[in-house]
C-alpha cells in the first residue's frame, strides 16, 4: 500500500476511534445553587435546593468545636490557608449539623463563597475523579463526608490517604475536606488491637491504620452533654420556633423523654421538639 494510502487508512481508524471514545466529562457547574450532592455513577453533581440544616445559634453545648470550626472556614473562604477537620465523637451531638450550619453562615457574611458538596461515603473510591472536576469549578468547595469510617479489609483509606495529602497533585487550592466520624481514627477499635496482636511489624502495621485521621489538622470532638446542655438545647429549639410552652413543663416533658430514650444529646432534643410540636399542633420550618 502507498504511504498516503497508509496514511488515509490510520487517519480513518483514528476518527473512529474517537467517535468510539466517550466524552470527557464537562467541567462542573456550580453556579445554580451553594449545595451539590455527588453521583459517583453518572459522574455529575446534583444541586440541592434546600439544605436540611439548623441554624448556627441553635446548636447548643459545642461552642470551643464551633468557634474553630468557624474561623477555620472564613479563613478557606477569603482564600487564606485552612485546615482539612475531622469532626469525631459522641453521636447525635451536632457533627453534620455543624458542617451545614457553618457552610451558611459564611456564605450569609460572604454571599456564594463557598459551595457545598456531599460524597457518600461508599463512593469515597471516586474521590480522585471528583476532586479532578472540581479543581476546574472555579469555585471554593467544602467537600463533605458524612459518618465516614473503615470496617476490617477494606482498603478504600489508602486512596483518602493519598488524596488529603500525599498525592503528587495533592487536594486542590480550591477544595477543603470535612468528615465526620464516631471514630476517632476512623477504624474500629477492635481492628487496631488486633494488627497489634498479629501484624509481624504490629507498630508499623497499627501506624498506616491510624495515620489516616492524621492527614486531617483539624480534630474536633464532640461528647455527651449534661442535662443542663440538653435542656439548654430543648428551651433554645422552643423559644426559636415559639412553642409557647412552660418552662417548667417543657423541662419535665423534656427529661422524661431522653429517659425513654437512653441517652441525652442534639438529636433527642430535636427529636422531642419534634414530637412537642407536633402534639401542640405547631409546624416547624427548618432552612
Amino acid at each position: 500500500m502507498a504511504r498516503s494510502g497508509l496514511a488515509g487508512l490510520l487517519e480513518r481508524i483514528a476518527g473512529a476511534l474517537e467517535r468510539l471514545a466517550p466524552a470527557a466529562a464537562p467541567a462542573p457547574r456550580l453556579e445554580g445553587a451553594d449545595a451539590f450532592v455527588w453521583q459517583a455513577g453518572e459522574a455529575r453533581l446534583l444541586p440541592v435546593a434546600a439544605v436540611n440544616r439548623v441554624d448556627l445559634s441553635l446548636l447548643k453545648g459545642i461552642e470551643r468545636q464551633r468557634d474553630v470550626l468557624l474561623a477555620n472556614t472564613r479563613r478557606f473562604a477569603k482564600g487564606l490557608p485552612a485546615n482539612n477537620a475531622l469532626l469525631w465523637g459522641a453521636r447525635g451531638m451536632g457533627k453534620s449539623s455543624l458542617v451545614k450550619a457553618i457552610h451558611a453562615a459564611v456564605n450569609e457574611e460572604m454571599p456564594r463563597a463557598l459551595a457545598l458538596v456531599e460524597i457518600h461515603r461508599e463512593e469515597i473510591t471516586s474521590l480522585p475523579r471528583l476532586l479532578e472536576l472540581l479543581r476546574q469549578a472555579g469555585r471554593r468547595v467544602l467537600l463533605f463526608c458524612d459518618d465516614l469510617s473503615f470496617d476490617r479489609h477494606e482498603t478504600d483509606f489508602k486512596s483518602l490517604k493519598a488524596v488529603l495529602e500525599g498525592g503528587i497533585e495533592g487536594r486542590p487550592e480550591t477544595v477543603l475536606f470535612y468528615a465526620t466520624s464516631n471514630r476517632r481514627h476512623l477504624m474500629p477499635r477492635d481492628m487496631i488491637e488486633n494488627e497489634r496482636s498479629t501484624a509481624i511489624q504490629p507498630a508499623e502495621t497499627v501506624e498506616e491504620k491510624v495515620s489516616l485521621s492524621d492527614r486531617f489538622g483539624l480534630w474536633l470532638g464532640f461528647h455527651a452533654c449534661s442535662q443542663e446542655t440538653y435542656f439548654a438545647m430543648v428551651e433554645g429549639y422552643a423559644e426559636h420556633y415559639r412553642l409557647g410552652v412552660p418552662a417548667g413543663r417543657l423541662r419535665a416533658e423534656a427529661a422524661e423523654w431522653a429517659i425513654t430514650r437512653g441517652a441525652r444529646s442534639g438529636r433527642v432534643a430535636w427529636q422531642f421538639i419534634q414530637d412537642l410540636a407536633g402534639r401542640e399542633g405547631k409546624r416547624l420550618a427548618r432552612g
